[in-house]
């Protein structure tokens, strides 16, 4: 489990992190989404022990994080941009990670390896981007770590290597309960892998819950109303576009509720569509004055 309470973190005059909480359930995948500077990867760095907070609590299965070194030993951490040594290859990073991790698995990295394909004689620098992201895996998950932190992870690798990388960390998750947070944004990947989800926007948790209830709190209608009718008042409507008679419109609440509300204006035509992460992301964003804007040039 991690759990962050009332994060705060400043630099300078900045403040990147503002009373911030997430909460991680142990065995979930959790997929913490929002926009450039949100303070994603800042939180990423408080929650792997890089940054020390100014004030609130960072704790990995009730145990601070921060200069504790048996709590970072349970965690691996993926960056955007992975780094190694400059002249290590593949084998020589293994022996640092053997000798770092007490629970590091030499079984696990040669049976991953045939997964990978990659030489361990291969000087990581020569690699590809994706293929040094494919070495950060392979190490990391031999790890055995209880705590799997990745920030952009799958950038750089096939459609093919993408999905093997899934296939194996959600295999640990469920034969491990190991617990995994997921920045990206890749929403569409994310929608695919992850059960709980958090939006996060200027330093603060706008929405936090599992996927499959944001989802239906949220309602996509089309909609085509008889000449002279309007949608009803009384919806919380976040979005509304307009093709000839057809409506679509983006509204909060749950399905029979709203669909009810519509039903007063007799529509000629109703359908409720199925709403994407994304969808969600861009308009919940949208109440909160980070929305698309229309350009005229």
């Amino acid at each position: 489990m991690i759990e962050v309470k009332e994060l705060v973190k400043t630099f300078g005059d900045f403040r990147a992190l503002d009373g911030l909480d997430i909460k991680v359930p142990s065995g979930a995948v959790y997929g913490l989404v929002g926009p450039n500077g949100a303070g994603k990867s800042t939180v990423i760095r408080h929650i792997t022990g890089i940054l020390k907070q100014d004030s609130g609590e960072v704790k990995v299965n009730g145990e601070d994080v921060y200069e504790n070194t048996e709590v970072k030993a349970k965690i691996a951490y993926i960056p955007d941009d992975v780094f190694y040594y400059t002249q290590a290859s593949v084998n020589d990073m293994m022996k640092f990670y053997r000798d770092m991790y007490p629970k590091f698995d030499m079984e696990r990295f040669k049976s991953l390896g045939k997964v990978f394909g990659i030489k361990t004689s291969s000087a990581i620098r020569k690699l590809s981007r994706g293929m040094q992201k494919q070495v950060a895996f392979w190490l990391a998950l031999s790890m055995r770590p209880e705590t799997v932190v990745l920030d952009e992870p799958v950038d750089g690798l096939d459609p093919v290597m993408r999905r093997q990388v899934w296939n194996v960390l959600l295999s640990d998750v469920a034969e491990n309960g190991t617990t995994v947070l997921i920045s990206s944004h890749n929403l569409r990947e994310l929608e695919d892998v992850c059960d709980h989800v958090g939006i996060m926007n200027k330093g603060r948790m706008m929405i936090e819950r599992n996927l499959a209830d944001l989802q239906e709190s949220l309602v996509k209608v089309q909609l085509a109303l008889p000449e002279g009718k309007s949608v009803p008042e009384g919806l919380d409507i976040l979005h509304m576009s307009e093709l000839g008679h057809l409506k679509t419109i983006i509204v909060r609440g749950s399905t029979d509720d709203v669909t009810g509300k519509l039903a007063a204006a007799s529509p000629m035509f109703i359908d409720v569509l199925p709403l994407t992460l994304e969808e969600i992301f861009v308009y919940e964003l949208g109440g909160a004055g980070y929305e698309v804007k229309d350009i005229s040039i």
